[in-house]
Order: structure tokens, then C-alpha cells, then sequence
């Protein structure tokens, strides 16, 4: 999921990218430069300040630059813009040095396999994709359908309407993962409960990751349908999900990042039962490190439960007062890792 306000977020040309790398957080030099940087990575739909999935990936980048003393860069998404313009911005990241260099989020699949042909001894990554197989390329999937189906237990025990809510950003077979699992964890922990599931829109580029008003009227429908725990995987969008739960008094969980955490999101956070943890942050730092070691990762890396690539957040102390939430949530757990419970994908 994806996606600091369009008040709030920096502007970014991409006929200016040079200086953009500068600009938008982290620090670039001439484009002539030789040699490896450190990180740097491309945002997705929404840009840095969505309070998760980009977010979260900004925190790898942190951690990375912290510990290796890397020089960093991070370069907002524009309005409209083509896979010409993403392959442009990973290009100019790759040609000042950086290594590796990351898109973050499926969009940059096109762009990506162009920019690693044309630096074969770069590394990049991409988040949430893997279409593209290269040797200079590390595909950094996740199993989203774990961590939902964590949060679906907890819905299903936190619901008294015994009705939840689901609210997809984009209409993708990567949210039908977070659908997917969440509409299993509730019905195996309670069958009598009716699940609502609602896209905001067909594709990217119509607003449903980084439309805060697109969630928040989807949730106040579901809200009307007699939802009492609503789980929005629709990155920025989902922050109109948890401030119309907040606003209705009900149940809202986050996704990717601890959304209770987030402090953009403190006046909502008593509405936050808990969140679907991503791990992008672990995947952006350990592909950092990888290249750091001198062994980079490529080909397909996946972050499931067992690996703690995804999980469930108990930050809120609510959560603990849930009748029978924490039991059936480390049982779930435990079913995952073992293998005695298979969760769907689609």
C-alpha cells in the first residue's frame, strides 16, 4: 500500500532530476560521478509522508544511511507520469552513482527492466513485483496474505455488528492478496461474519492509492452498512478510512507500517485496533546491506511470517482488551508458520 499529502508533499520534475535527487531528501552530486553512493529509491504513488507503505521504505533508507554511513537520495512521483519518466529518474539515480537503486511499488516493473539493462553493474530492486528477472535485479515480494489474515482473526474478534469492512486502494491482483487473506482469517475465526469489500478505483493514475476523500466515503458507506471494523489496504487513501472510523467510533486497521505509531495519524490513533505489518523497510535495508557486503541479492527475495518479512502490530493497548483477539492471533500465527493453515492468495 502506498502513498504526505498533496499539501504537504514536494513537487518533483522529472526534466530536472539532477537536481530533484537533491531536493527531495538525501544527498546526490554531479551526474557524472563514478563509483557507488549508497541508496537511493523512487517513490510510489503518494510519495514519502503516506504514514505506510513509502514510509516505510524511507525508514530502510534511514536505517541504511545511519549504519553504513551512506549518502542517500529519495525522489518523489509526479502527476501523470509515464514509464519513460521513472525510467528516466532511475537512470539519473544510477548515472550519479547510487547503488542500489529501488523503485518502490510494481508501477516501476517497465521501467526497471529498461534502467538495469543499461547499468548492468548497478543493483536495483523493486518492491512488489516480480515480472522482471535480471542478474542485477533483486524482486522484493512480500506475503501481504499473511498479514491480512492476522488482521481478519482480529477483526472477527473484535466486530459486536458482526460485520467488517475491507477497502482496496486499486482493483490489482497485489490488493486482491490483502482481500484475500483478510476475508479467510475472518470466516476461520468466525463464519457468521459478513465481510463488505469495496476498490476505490480501477488503476493508479484514478487516485485510489493517494486520495484520502476516495476512503473516507467508501468507509462512511460500510460504516452505514453496519461495519464496526474496517481494514483499508489503499495506502494514502486509507487515512480517510481511519478518520471516518475515528469519527464514527469504530474499529479502523492500518497497513504496512504501525499506523498507531504515525504520528500524522495520533488524533486517530485510539481507533487503530492494530495493523498489517509490511516489512518494506526490512527490504530496502537488507538489499543495502547486501551490496554493502559485496554480495548483492537478486532474483526473487520473499518476506513472509516465518521470515518476520510480515506481522501483526499490538501497539495500541486496546488490542489486549479484545476478549480472545491476542489467543487467536498467536494461534493463526503459529498455524502459518507450521503450515497447517494455507493462506489464499486471490
Amino acid at each position: 500500500m502506498r502513498r504526505i499529502s498533496r499539501l504537504t508533499r514536494t513537487a518533483v520534475g522529472v526534466a530536472s532530476l539532477a537536481l530533484a535527487a537533491s531536493a527531495c531528501g538525501g544527498t546526490s552530486s554531479d551526474s557524472g560521478d563514478k563509483g557507488d553512493k549508497g541508496l537511493a529509491i523512487a517513490y510510489d504513488v503518494g510519495g514519502k509522508g503516506d504514514q505506510s507503505f513509502n514510509d516505510a521504505a524511507f525508514r530502510g533508507l534511514e536505517r541504511a544511511k545511519k549504519e553504513f554511513g551512506y549518502q542517500t537520495s529519495d525522489i518523489e512521483p509526479t502527476e501523470g507520469e509515464t514509464d519513460a519518466d521513472k525510467e528516466q529518474r532511475l537512470v539519473s539515480l544510477a548515472k550519479q552513482g547510487y547503488n542500489p537503486v529501488i523503485g518502490i511499488g510494481y508501477v516501476y516493473a517497465t521501467a526497471m527492466k529498461q534502467a538495469a539493462a543499461k547499468y548492468p553493474k548497478t543493483t536495483f530492486g523493486i518492491v512488489d513485483d516480480a515480472s522482471i528477472q535480471t542478474k542485477n535485479l533483486a524482486d522484493l515480494v512480500f506475503a501481504e496474505n499473511e498479514a491480512s489474515y492476522l488482521v481478519g482473526v482480529a477483526a472477527a474478534k473484535a466486530t459486536k455488528t458482526k460485520t467488517v469492512g475491507f477497502v482496496g486502494g486499486v482493483d490489482t491482483p497485489l490488493i486482491h492478496k490483502f482481500q484475500a487473506g483478510y476475508e479467510q482469517g475472518v470466516k476461520d475465526t468466525d463464519p457468521g461474519v459478513k465481510v463488505v469489500s469495496q476498490y476505490l478505483t480501477q488503476t493508479a493514475q484514478e487516485g485510489g492509492f493517494s486520495s484520502p476523500d476516495k476512503g473516507k466515503t467508501a468507509a462512511e458507506g460500510q460504516i452505514e452498512k453496519k461495519a464496526d471494523v474496517i481494514y483499508a489496504a489503499a495506502g494514502l487513501s486509507g487515512q480517510g478510512v481511519i478518520e471516518a472510523a475515528a469519527k464514527a467510533k469504530i474499529w479502523a486497521i492500518g497497513v504496512d507500517s504501525d499506523q498507531y505509531k504515525q504520528e500524522a495519524l495520533a488524533k486517530y490513533k485510539d481507533s487503530i485496533l492494530t495493523s498489517a505489518l509490511k516489512g518494506v523497510d526490512s527490504a530496502v535495508y537488507a538489499l543495502a546491506k547486501s551490496v554493502k557486503d559485496g554480495k548483492p541479492l537478486t532474483g526473487t527475495q520473499t518476506f513472509d511470517l516465518k521470515s518476520g518479512g510480515v506481522g501483526l502490530s499490538e501497539s495500541n493497548p486496546k488490542f489486549a482488551t479484545v476478549p480472545g483477539a491476542k489467543e487467536a492471533v498467536d494461534k493463526a500465527k503459529q498455524g502459518i508458520t507450521d503450515g497447517t493453515i494455507k493462506v489464499k492468495s486471490e
